[in-house]
């Protein structure tokens, strides 16, 4: 089974019906529409039914479908999933997620609809938002709450108000927070996700962060406008020498296992487990961004 990227998730409003109904344009990995912050409370009825006839009738060409929902404790995430579970087509983004508790809540609600409409229990995967500091302090018992978690996502906005702090250029900030968030996910076997970056003046400041959440580890990042779609995807993605590298790597330690060779030195270095393990990560995701294709096809003329 191919892997599946996160590398680019963008935040479309659902109250955008233009927005909405053209987002699959975009060459991104996962499509958040959104019923929660950015819709007003009096559009927030509008809002849901332009996003369930439009999940119903669009073909959004295999992107991965993501709704963050409102809260569960005012009744309106209720009303979210009442209208959406049922298509069977969209992951749950839970936001502000503070316990495990609050995952378990959303998940024997999702699982009731789940059975009214006689879906398979646990069809329906979900992706929590961690938005406070008792959110981060609980990240890996958030990432541990359900098998249906794809995902936890770092939203920076509320956490630095909830730190008593705000954004800064350097993102200092949360450093903590994306630690926690990053080591929970690993743990659990789901991505992490990084918060926005909201500056769109400031591209190269951008791209310092991305390539620097790319280091850190995370499999992608939240982003809220297209313009930002291509620089995440570029640094995301791995270059052509290191697909090369990776299918010399994989290659020659295949051809060592056939004459029973365990361990092999590849241009003066020893290549071991954990750099086969990466090298084959790479060639995983190159193949599917199309990028080994085209290398193959490029050598093959």
């Amino acid at each position: 089974m191919s892997i599946r990227l996160r590398r680019t998730m963008l935040f479309v409003p659902g109250n955008n019906t233009s927005m909405v109904v053209n987002a699959g344009i975009y060459p991104v990995d996962s499509l958040m529409f959104d019923l929660e912050d950015s819709v007003a409370l009096d559009q927030k009825e509008n809002a849901r039914f332009v996003l369930h006839e439009a999940l119903r009738t669009i073909n959004y060409q295999g992107k991965e479908l993501i709704v963050r929902i409102n809260s569960l404790s005012d009744g309106m995430g209720q009303m979210d999933l009442d209208y959406l579970i049922p298509l069977g087509k969209v992951a749950i983004r839970l936001p502000k997620t503070d316990s495990a508790q609050d995952v378990i809540d959303c998940e024997e609600y999702i699982a009731n609809i789940e059975k009214k409409y006689n879906m398979e229990v646990g069809s329906t995967k979900m992706m929590a938002a961690i938005e406070s500091a008792n959110g981060v302090l609980n990240a890996y018992s958030i990432a541990h709450a359900s098998k249906r978690l794809i995902g936890i996502a770092l939203g920076a906005e509320d956490l630095v108000t909830d730190l008593h702090t705000k954004r800064s250029p350097s993102g200092l900030e949360l450093n903590f927070s994306r630690s926690m968030i990053l080591m929970a996910a690993r743990s659990a076997g789901i991505s992490a996700i990084d918060t926005v970056y909201s500056n769109l003046n400031n591209m190269e400041g951008f791209k310092a962060e991305v390539e620097m959440i790319k280091l850190l580890g995370f499999d992608g990042k939240s982003i809220i406008n297209p313009r930002q779609i291509q620089i995440i995807n570029d640094v995301f993605s791995p270059t052509e020498k290191e697909i090369l590298d990776a299918f010399e790597i994989v290659s020659t330690m295949e051809k060592a296992k056939k004459i029973g060779i365990g361990v092999i030195s590849l241009h003066g270095k020893m290549v071991d487990k954990p750099i086969i393990e990466r090298a084959k990560k790479v060639l995983e995701i190159a193949t599917v961004t199309g990028q080994l294709a085209r290398i193959e096809d490029n050598y093959n003329e």
